[in-house]
């Protein structure tokens, strides 16, 4: 066993309140892509870079366009959790995981079991009609063609997932939920992020703690932060793992 596998093996057997942070290399590894990764193809098909078509202003002015991306690049049906998760949600259960504060929109944290779950950016899982709020499931936008409507008699109004779009502010009381658990944290573990995403990214220093690990597949500007550092592909990294 590497040298920094056995030093994270030996942090998490210690601590009984471990917190992780992750973002999107930890759902890559499912196949399913980080959505910022443009090639040749992509700019055959689309006028916008991703950022400018997720943003509140794009989707209010041009949502026919929104919902094509978004079919296209953000709804990914029949993802599986990898090692990654399902070791997570094995931390969960032997009771040393306290919660998993994630970037990512797809859910998968709680396919594998996860029960304690602060989604920053929220989920395509859960959508809503933005003028009567009734619930829709991913299939509701997945399946339908151009911009989706409510079916509510007299509603009409558009069903938008619930994801937070740039310029959206986060929500509240997942960020306070995150916040509290990161300070309580005798652990942290952060994965599949370069951290660069604000105000996310922020969330890390409320940890007090002095076993700050940062596992991502190259290495990050924050590396220099972290008590361990491991550049390795995540699943790879906790698959290596026994909970104890």
């Amino acid at each position: 066993m590497d040298e920094n596998i056995r030093k994270l093996q030996d942090w998490i057997n210690e601590s009984q309140n471990i917190v992780f942070f992750g973002g999107a290399g930890v759902s890559t590894e499912s196949g399913i892509p980080d959505f910022r990764s443009t090639d040749g193809l992509y700019h055959q098909q689309y006028d916008y870079p991703p950022e400018t078509i997720l943003s509140h202003t794009f989707f209010e002015k041009n949502p026919a366009e929104f919902y094509r991306f978004y079919r296209d690049k953000m709804i990914v049906q029949g993802a599986k959790p990898n090692a990654a998760h399902l070791k997570l949600a094995e931390l969960e259960r032997a009771g040393k995981l306290k919660a998993v504060v994630t970037q990512n929109i797809d859910g998968l944290h709680q396919a594998a079991g996860s029960k304690v779950v602060y989604e920053l950016h929220g989920s395509t899982l859960r959508n809503y009609c933005t003028r009567c709020r009734k619930k829709y499931p991913l299939s509701f936008i997945a399946e339908s063609t151009g911009v989706p409507h409510c079916t509510e008699p007299n509603c009409g109004g558009i069903v938008r997932p619930d994801v937070v779009l740039y310029e959206e502010g986060l929500d509240q009381d997942v960020i306070e939920g995150a916040v509290a658990a990161i300070r309580r944290a005798d652990m942290l573990i952060i994965g599949g992020t370069s951290l660069v995403v604000y105000p996310a990214a922020g969330l890390i220093n409320y940890y007090a703690g002095k076993k700050l690990v940062l596992i991502n597949k190259s290495p990050t500007g924050m590396d220099y932060r972290a008590d361990l550092a491991i550049s390795a592909p995540i699943g790879d990294v906790f698959s290596q793992i026994t909970v104890k």
